[in-house]
């Protein structure tokens, strides 16, 4: 049996609001950070896989960051892989100043650059508001409000970092306007604009969700990102989408 374009469209907004409702609850500590994108067989920075990893490889050289995550992030790497190598660089980085500053000015560098010759760069301008943001939510700092015991609760505050003053969601938004159609770009836009224009965010999930019937990686990123929605595993939320397709 067919279904409308309108019966469609309700089930990738019901999507997308579950997903963004998710968000906030289902992840716990900063999301660009302390949750792995999982790239499969893809090449990024070295890295111990197991368990709940926030530190990378013990003897990894600090000196190679730089060059190495720009080697990764070449132009035939896919979004989610460069999502995942800047969380790692991210993550490295925070080891010493310096370089969390060299790294960010690389970055930054590929994609100012790019429009000055005249070519902007996509790819380039999405690593550096990608990176951007996940600088930020690494200097996230939680603190209990004063007051009354019982009426204290903990916010968030950033402690200063290269990134600070510097809107890396407009850069991410930069780069699909250069892009144009890429769902995982799309999927980081999501990500990173949890805290933004909620129809924005809608958006983003929505055409997200849409590009994974074609990419595995994604459905998967978006599975274990998000988990389940009622009694709904994502799997099945997407095959509904698929078969309103057909």
């Amino acid at each position: 049996m067919k279904h409308s374009s309108a019966s469609l469209r309700r089930l990738i907004i019901s999507f997308a609001a579950a997903l963004l409702g998710l968000a906030t609850v289902a992840q716990a500590g900063p999301p660009l950070i302390c949750h792995a994108i999982e790239i499969g067989q893809a090449k990024s920075l070295p890295w111990v896989s197991e368990g709940w990893n926030l530190s990378g490889q013990e003897n990894y050289d600090l000196k190679q960051l730089v060059p190495d995550t720009l080697a990764i992030l070449n132009p035939q790497t896919a979004v989610l892989v460069r999502m995942e190598t800047l969380r790692r660089a991210a993550i490295y980085a925070q080891k010493d100043p310096q370089i969390t500053q060299d790294l960010l000015a690389a970055i930054r560098d590929r994609a100012t650059t790019s429009d000055a010759q005249g070519h902007p760069d996509a790819l380039a301008w999405f690593d550096a508001g990608y990176l951007v943001e996940v600088y930020k939510q690494a200097n996230w700092l939680f603190e209990k409000t004063p007051g009354m015991i019982g009426n204290q609760h903990w916010v968030r505050s950033e402690k200063q970092n290269p990134a600070t003053g510097l809107d890396g969601s407009a850069w991410v938004a930069k780069a699909l306007g250069l892009r144009g159609s890429d769902p995982e770009m799309e999927f980081a836009a999501a990500l990173v604009t949890l805290e933004g224009n909620p129809w924005e965010r809608q958006q983003h999930a929505r055409r997200a969700m849409e590009g994974a019937q074609s990419d595995p990686l994604l459905a998967q990123n978006l599975a274990a990102r998000f988990g389940r929605n009622g009694d709904e595993t994502m799997s099945e939320m997407l095959g509904k989408v698929t078969a309103a397709k057909k």
